[in-house]
């Protein structure tokens, strides 16, 4: 087994090489690779102590950094590196403030690079975050006598540790990882059928990293003179989906505000098309722009703003949910005590279901219904209020996941 996971690696790397002809975001991720070694040359010496923590997108840095701010409080004097698989998590990492001594793309999973990558730095500590297993990266940090960590760990029944060849993947995570943190009691529950036994149930440290959302200034320009006195709907990282309720509702419904942040600026152009009286965030600087509080929709082309928008929303509408691309981040809009609704395609996010139970959000099978729902909603206020406070409560109410994850690491 593993010369076929050596197989599955060079392929992978072929496969990318090849797609990095075709699709800009393959090709960052495989050229980025090539600077990966001479990053954490420059960046560390052979003997600095290193925290690292691996996320496989931006998601996952997400949960996980919650952790790597504690852990840098406890070990003040050590670096830290973070590494990334996806294009998506490291180019909005790399170009933004953070607390990492060394930002790259993780180097593909072939024994030589990986021992040639790991050697240049004392690692003491290493997490990847939910489920992003490399095996010859763990096998190389193992025989360095690393502690290692699985955060936000989620398991679920589709995979390969669940299939009749997935003896393999599960021996090597039972040699390799010190302990699992787990999201839910499921994936717990899960991990222990296949025998990995070192874990224990933290919870999403996710909800951590959104508590704090609400201490801060969320304060975004123009956009309380956008508003006005006006119920006000934001769509999250919206998809096609997404802008298609958002156009029922538009039309449905005049009296509504609604913000507009795509998950790709790159929809700005077919958003404009869809809206045209639409106004550009960008271009609200200038003078000429008329009366904010006269035009209806408000479109975000600029990146980092979104989980600001959600502290001016009556009800968001978050994107991902109505195909199999992934829900994007609810816990953001629900901290603020907004209403969460999305699609139901959503079986890597436990957060959703546990939203969905607490009534604080809900799913939909197609857009229509979803836009149904929400013009009703917005006109009976005691249904909106309770569920405003319920979408509160449940991340108020969520265990301390990062403090839980510390206390632990601390002690083994």
């Amino acid at each position: 087994m593993t010369f076929l996971y050596s197989i599955f690696v060079h392929l992978l790397i072929f496969g990318m090489k090849v797609l990095s002809l075709f699709n800009d975001k393959t090709k960052k991720g495989v050229e980025g690779r090539r600077q990966s070694l001479n990053i954490v040359k420059s960046g560390f010496s052979k003997s600095d102590k290193v925290l690292w923590m691996h996320a496989a997108s931006l998601g996952e840095y997400e949960q996980g950094l919650p952790v790597l701010e504690k852990l840098k409080e406890n070990f003040p004097n050590h670096k830290i590196l973070i590494t990334f698989f996806s294009p998506s998590g490291y180019e909005n990492v790399v170009k933004k403030e953070h607390i990492a001594d060394a930002v790259c793309y993780l180097p593909f999973d072939k024994k030589k690079t990986v021992k040639e990558f790991v050697s240049q730095f004392d690692c003491e500590l290493f997490f990847t975050v939910k489920y992003d297993y490399w095996y010859n990266l763990l096998a190389e940090l193992k025989d360095r006598n690393v502690k290692t960590f699985v955060i936000s760990a989620l398991f679920y029944e589709s995979q390969s540790f669940f299939t009749s060849y997935g003896k393999w993947f599960v021996r090597q995570l039972k040699q390799n990882i010190t302990w699992f943190f787990h999201q839910t009691q499921h994936s717990y529950v899960l991990a222990k059928s296949i025998g990995l036994l070192n874990s224990s149930v933290t919870g999403d440290t996710r909800f951590d990293r959104v508590k704090h959302l609400k201490l801060r200034n969320n304060h975004v320009d123009f956009v309380e003179e956008f508003i006005g006195s006006k119920k006000t709907i934001v769509f999250g990282s919206s998809w096609q989906s997404e802008e298609k309720i958002a156009k029922i509702i538009s039309e449905k419904n005049n009296d509504l505000k609604i913000i507009i942040a795509p998950h790709d600026l790159k929809r700005v152009g077919n958003l404009k098309e869809i809206f045209p009286e639409a106004l550009l965030y960008s271009e609200l600087k200038n003078s000429q722009v008329p009366e904010l509080s006269n035009s209806q929709i408000l479109i975000i082309d600029s990146i980092g703003l979104l989980s600001k928008l959600y502290f001016y929303a009556d009800i968001a509408i978050v994107g991902g949910g109505f195909h199999d691309a992934g829900l994007h981040n609810i816990l953001e809009a629900a901290t603020f005590g907004v209403p969460v609704f999305f699609g139901n395609q959503y079986k890597k996010n436990p957060e959703a279901d546990g939203l969905i139970s607490a009534k604080g959000g809900r799913s939909f099978e197609e857009e229509n219904s979803a836009a149904k729902f929400v013009l009703n909603l917005i006109k009976d206020e005691k249904q909106l209020a309770e569920m405003s406070g319920n979408a509160e409560k449940f991340v108020a109410q969520q265990p301390d996941s990062s403090k839980l994850i510390i206390e632990k690491i601390l002690s083994l």
